[in-house]
């Protein structure tokens, strides 16, 4: 890593708000019981392909599969890209209501990623007075095709596990403006432990965007897009990555329909591996499926004991004779 992670990091910090150690405490809601913070900021913990402000709740797992198609201008031969498919299999579980992991895999150069998503600050409606939410993001792949298959690859050249991995440490900060409206940044760099070029740098400094607006009770625009700072050496023949999708709730589950012109979906491959011209066709339709199960309700645990279910039995009283 280089400063420029540091200068990321850097200019991240005006976002938030300069206030009292008292009135942060209060943000952060440490012992306080009146706070009422944000809601369903997004619909899902992914906006389309990059994270969103949500992180799952303590004892919840998510299982996530998403799926694209080819491109659909490659026409009636490929039908449309229905003919062709990446798909990315996923399991997220929440350890605390701030705290998450997940790990994932993706047909797209046989990815195995992995992820930590922390919820820093949480906007606030009420009893104090943090306007943003802020959510840090750090994770890792490696790809497990056979060397022969892997675009660094080099005949002679030895095949390290580590010229496998790469990186992704990002910020989302964002806000819930009206019932309908929320918005967010997300400002990251991707580090690569080897690339195709001399010349080409091994972190990518990248910002994002991403919105929802709100269609109906269960339904959302949603849209994202992921530029790869310049002057960071050439990346032909690629491209910056844009989606939009529609989100649609039917209980416990989430279903994102979209257009992207991304394929893979894991940090370093639609942040600095994105081929396809979003705006001369190259668009994939795709969707996520988001089902989330409850695994532990500390909740229903702690109303357990205030009933004494978890009392020790009594000892049944003989009647005296």
């Amino acid at each position: 890593m280089n400063h420029k992670a540091f200068l990321v990091l850097a200019t991240c910090l005006p976002v938030v708000p300069l206030m009292a150690q008292d009135s942060l405490l209060d943000a952060l809601g440490k012992d306080s019981t009146a706070n009422s913070y944000t809601i369903a900021i997004f619909k899902s913990t992914r906006v389309v392909n990059g994270h969103s402000l949500e992180t799952l709740p303590q004892g919840v797992l998510d299982l996530r599969i998403s799926h694209r198609m080819g491109f659909v201008n490659g026409g009636i031969s490929n039908f449309f890209g229905l003919d062709q498919a990446t798909i990315r299999l996923g399991l997220d579980y929440g350890i605390t209501d701030r705290l998450m992991v997940g790990i994932g895999r993706s047909s797209y150069q046989k990815t195995v990623d992995g992820l930590l998503k922390y919820k820093l600050l949480r906007q606030c409606d009420a009893g104090c007075t943090m306007p943003i939410a802020l959510d840090v993001v750090a994770s890792a792949s490696v790809t497990t095709l056979v060397a022969e298959e892997v675009p660094w690859y080099r005949p002679g050249n030895e095949d390290y596990l580590s010229n496998r991995l790469s990186y992704n440490f990002q910020l989302v900060a964002g806000r819930k403006f009206t019932e309908g409206l929320s918005f967010q940044v997300m400002p990251g760099v991707v580090h690569r432990n080897l690339v195709t070029r001399k010349d080409e740098h091994n972190d990518l400094v990248n910002v994002g965007v991403a919105g929802r607006v709100k269609l109906s009770r269960r339904s959302a625009l949603t849209g994202e897009w992921f530029g790869v700072l310049p002057g960071q050496g050439p990346r032909d023949p690629f491209h910056n990555s844009v989606a939009i999708g529609v989100d649609i709730e039917t209980g416990g589950h989430v279903f994102q329909l979209h257009f992207t012109n991304s394929t893979g979906m894991f940090e370093r491959a639609f942040i600095t591996e994105t081929t396809g011209d979003f705006f001369k066709g190259d668009i994939h339709f795709g969707f996520n499926i988001s089902r989330v199960f409850t695994v532990y309700d500390p909740k229903a645990k702690a109303l357990r004991k205030q009933d004494g279910i978890h009392a020790k039995p009594q000892k049944a009283r003989v009647p005296a004779k």
